[in-house]
């Protein structure tokens, strides 16, 4: 096994099981980031997802304020905020505020997806021209300014200036990364000399054109500015290759849902998993496709692929989101399966 260091951080969806309430999942969730911060991960995100059964991260701010309140070291931000769905004040409002309770450690995390289907997207969008996805650059711009500590400035059709910051008296801002999948977020992200994110864990397709284009039409926005990337990857971490097979296969049957369109569920356990597997196959024809993309199987194995992504794509920390799902045992407040996943990827890193 190799000896050079493995830089890890943690994607949470906060996933939520058959017969979990959200205020259980969100609990497992925050018990995770607490254990993350102990455990020397370097960043905790939570993403934005709307209207899906199994998952309550609908609100990254809100998430990330609870998480704070509960750490000391470890960054924490969003993976990401759905822009074209948010006024990019209340944005930079809400993140400004964020690294006034934690300052230093707050992550802006940006994409241009909506998180939802279109119906829940018109709804979220109908704050009127802000929620323009061709507005997408100019609000990201707006938002830099805005949370600046010199805030931004109007000038009116007399001449007038209007001064305008995300809040008062700020000393820092939160650290702004763009995330996406594509050739558009990896241009935009170089042309404005933010850091990337490649969201490998759900579009594995056109990384290594992404982060090529990232690295080579990289303009800094300031002097000393360099490329800085990551990656994100579904990891599931088992006491066996069997076990980690177990824990992995609520989440592919989720992942047929939909892909195939069918109705969406809370996340099975294991068990109700394995027992509706064992009639209707669903995940049966994802079964290579995730052995080759995501990362399931011990802590070692697991480890050791890991380092070799990190390596080849030459990324400067690897994001991963623990999928692994629970048992029906298992306690609705916390989430056994997960955390066994950072912390035997901790002990191994």
């Amino acid at each position: 096994m190799s000896d050079a260091p493995l830089a890890l951080s943690i994607l949470d969806l906060v996933p939520v099981r058959t017969g979990q309430t959200s205020a259980q999942a969100i609990t497992a969730s925050l018990g995770l980031a607490d254990a993350a911060d102990r455990l020397g991960y370097r960043r905790y995100w939570f993403a934005e997802h709307h209207n899906m059964p199994a998952v309550a991260s609908t609100t990254p701010p809100v998430l990330v304020a609870a998480a704070a309140a509960r750490t000391s070291r470890i960054r924490l931000g969003s993976g990401g905020v759905m822009l074209p769905n948010h006024s990019p004040l209340v944005v930079a409002e809400q993140f400004a505020a964020l690294e006034a309770i934690a300052p230093g450690r707050i992550d802006l995390g940006i994409g241009r997806a909506p998180g939802s289907d279109p119906v829940i997207t018109q709804l979220l969008r109908q704050s009127g021209t802000t929620s323009d996805v061709e507005r997408f650059p100019d609000n990201i711009r707006d938002i830099l300014a805005l949370s600046s500590p010199d805030g931004a400035s109007l000038r009116f059709t007399s001449g007038q200036e209007y001064a305008v910051h995300a809040t008062p008296a700020a000393t820092a801002s939160p650290e702004l990364w763009l995330l996406g999948s594509s050739d558009y977020s990896a241009q935009l992200a170089a042309s404005m000399g933010l850091p990337y994110v490649f969201a490998n864990h759900f579009s594995g397709d056109g990384l290594e054109r992404s982060l090529s284009l990232y690295r080579s039409q990289f303009r800094p926005a300031a002097e000393g500015d360099v490329p800085r990337t990551f990656l994100t990857a579904n990891v599931v971490v088992g006491d066996t290759d069997a076990d980690a097979d177990a824990l992995a296969l609520p989440q592919l049957r989720m992942m047929a849902r939909l892909r195939g369109g069918r109705p969406l569920t809370a996340l099975e356990t294991v068990e109700q998993a394995q027992a509706a597997e064992a009639s209707d196959a669903l995940a049966a024809p994802l079964a290579s496709w995730a052995a080759e993309r995501w990362f399931i199987g011990t802590a070692d194995a697991v480890t050791e692929r890991l380092r070799a992504v990190a390596s080849r794509w030459e990324v400067d920390e690897v994001m991963i989101s623990p999928v692994a799902a629970a048992h029906e045992a298992d306690p609705m407040d916390a989430a056994p399966a997960r955390l066994r996943t950072l912390e035997r990827l901790a002990a191994a890193a």
